[in-house]
């Protein structure tokens, strides 16, 4: 039973697109969204995590066409992987994990098109699109490439330029071309082959201009609440004033759009996909059998909302979401916009193309998540561009996680064990050092708690290392592996290492949002479950038992780190 005062907690994970295995950079975004999870979780809040497959969408479509093969085999092939090494790898705590291409998110998504139709936010107009002769079909967005019209790039697509994050339209694009890849299966081509037409396709639109004062009232109220690089962009962004944009695309993949003579086009993936916080957020109550339970986070003023997300999903995160929801008027709008910068990979951008990339799969299949978890907190591109680079990852993961907290946890409980193992008696009274360690321990809940809530993971976990660090500390200054050779100062062993493996305790319960597994390891240790587990100082036991203790991480090898980096040289060798 969850307590009167406790808040409603709605966190929405950006959906990867299903055309291809996640990489390092895609989790890199992702990581804070289980934190804050798991925190609120703790703090006995209603927590709603939603998440799922974006498998609409021209990626996918641009993926099969590249293949020869449908873009539902590949939808089914990633989606299952992602439900593989999100939730069971790297143990994301997502409430309900769902993808695009259910009968359930049509239907939601159908039925807030109707509703935004009816009320006046769509029309239709005639617009200019590029055509393909050869292929006989409009080519959408991704289908396009060519030089971004605002900053020069030329590789931008034809929805967005992933060197500036413009917002583009095909149509914008200076040399516009087919993207390569959907001619590869096609053999030889001409030049004539490969050209494009402009001709008049009919969309419907979203009438962003009649929103415009109110998504400048939006921004303005809830964007100091936001990372800066997200409040910067939808500032600069609604200066510039707002167009009307098309939200139906001339594809036949993706949801069918509900009125009749367009059943030849679909509701267009950035309209379609976003709002599948809300299909999931509906599903999930229907899957608990609680149809309107939904309605606790998504029709109510004092939910939080929290929207978790790479830097390219700033602008749909920050103006195209909330002015559809603000247009539908009854619909919480983001409160929390938790957006990375990017991540780089040895100084070099991760690039599919050229498989400069770590890909999830292969690091879960070679390292363990904890420690990838650990290094995205401590070095991920939380406020600026970061970098995975192995070596450093190795150094930071041996010396700091396991050198620094792994050796504290494991030196105190197997010494603990080996020397009281009927268990160690909590002292009636604290010595000054006790008690400094412990007021620190207690303090970090609300600090690091403050710090989650506003984003600020790496600051978070800082301070509870900085607990580790102290009480690293106080075992060397106390030396209970020498006091106990004195049967005078047995007493004052056991004093100071209860003291240690209760504020142990409490480190366990300070890191479960960050390394959830690592906590449930420790309890184990002592004999205690996870499952009642909260985000307060939990009083110390009178008399606790260390069950067992082992090493909480594998050291990792030089041999480890150097086969990676001959991947990534070969692949670099072969790509030039």
């Amino acid at each position: 039973m969850k307590p009167s005062s406790a808040k409603n907690i709605f966190i929405g994970l950006a959906w990867p697109y299903a055309n291809g295995s996640l990489h390092l950079g895609h989790v890199s975004a992702f990581m804070g969204a289980d934190i804050i999870a798991r925190y609120y979780r703790l703090k006995g809040d209603n927590v709603l995590f939603v998440s799922g497959s974006d498998c609409y969408g021209t990626p996918i479509a641009v993926e099969a066409d590249e293949r020869g093969i449908s873009p539902a085999e590949i939808a089914d092939k990633y989606h299952a992987e992602f439900k593989e090494t999100l939730i069971n790898g790297m143990g994301f705590s997502c409430d309900i994990y769902t993808r695009t291409t259910t009968e359930h998110h049509a239907r939601v998504v159908q039925g807030l098109f109707l509703e935004l139709h009816k009320k006046g936010f769509l029309y239709t107009k005639k617009e200019k699109a590029l055509y393909s002769p050869f292929l006989k079909r409009f080519l959408p967005d991704r289908f396009v490439e060519g030089t971004c019209p605002k900053c020069g790039f030329g590789e931008a697509r034809g929805d967005q330029c992933d060197q500036c994050g413009s917002l583009l339209d095909p149509l914008e694009l200076k040399n516009p071309r087919i993207n390569p890849k959907i001619l590869t299966h096609r053999g030889k081509l001409t030049d004539a082959d490969v050209q494009l037409e402009t001709r008049q396709s009919e969309q419907f639109y979203l009438k962003l201009s009649a929103l415009e004062r109110d998504l400048e009232n939006f921004v303005s109220t809830k964007s100091d609440l936001w990372r800066v690089n997200a409040s910067s962009f939808a500032k600069g962004f609604l200066k510039q004033g707002l167009n009307d944009r098309a939200i139906t695309r001339d594809t036949d993949w993706g949801v069918p759009i509900p009125i009749a003579g367009y059943e030849d086009k679909k509701i267009y993936v950035w309209f379609e996909a976003l709002t599948g916080y809300l299909s999931a957020s509906k599903l999930w109550a229907e899957e608990k059998g609680q149809s309107e339970e939904w309605k606790d986070f998504w029709h109510n003023d004092e939910a939080i909302h929290y929207y978790v997300h790479g830097k390219d999903n700033i602008p749909f995160h920050t103006i195209i979401w909330p002015a559809i929801l603000l247009a539908e008027g009854k619909l919480h709008t983001p409160d929390r916009i938790i957006s990375s910068e990017y991540l780089n990979l040895e100084g070099k951008q991760f690039s599919k193309s050229r498989a400069w990339a770590v890909w999830l799969p292969d690091f879960l299949a070679n390292f363990e998540a904890e420690t990838l978890r650990y290094f995205l907190v401590m070095n991920g591109p939380e406020s600026s561009d970061a970098n995975f680079v192995w070596s450093e990852y190795s150094n930071l993961v041996n010396g700091e996680l396991i050198g620094t907290f792994g050796n504290l946890v494991n030196r105190v409980l197997t010494f603990g064990k080996d020397k009281f193992p009927d268990g160690l008696n909590f002292p009636t009274a604290l010595n000054k050092e006790s008690k400094e360690l412990l007021l620190l321990a207690g303090e970090t809940f609300s600090s690091a708690g403050r710090l989650i809530e506003d984003g600020k993971f790496r600051a978070a976990f800082r301070a509870v290392l900085n607990i580790a660090e102290n009480g690293n500390r106080f075992v060397n200054k106390s030396e209970p592996w020498h006091k106990i050779k004195d049967e005078t100062k047995k007493g004052e062993v056991e004093d100071e290492l209860a003291v240690m493996v209760h504020l142990i305790r409490v480190l366990a319960v300070l890191i479960n949002p960050f390394l959830p597994r690592t906590s449930e390891k420790i309890h184990g240790f002592l004999g205690l479950g996870t499952k009642e587990l909260k985000w307060a100082y939990p009083e110390p036991n009178k008399l606790q038992k260390i069950i067992s203790a082992s090493p909480l991480f594998k050291k990792i090898e030089d041999e480890q780190i150097d086969k990676q980096l001959s991947r990534l040289k070969d692949a670099l060798r072969s790509h030039t």
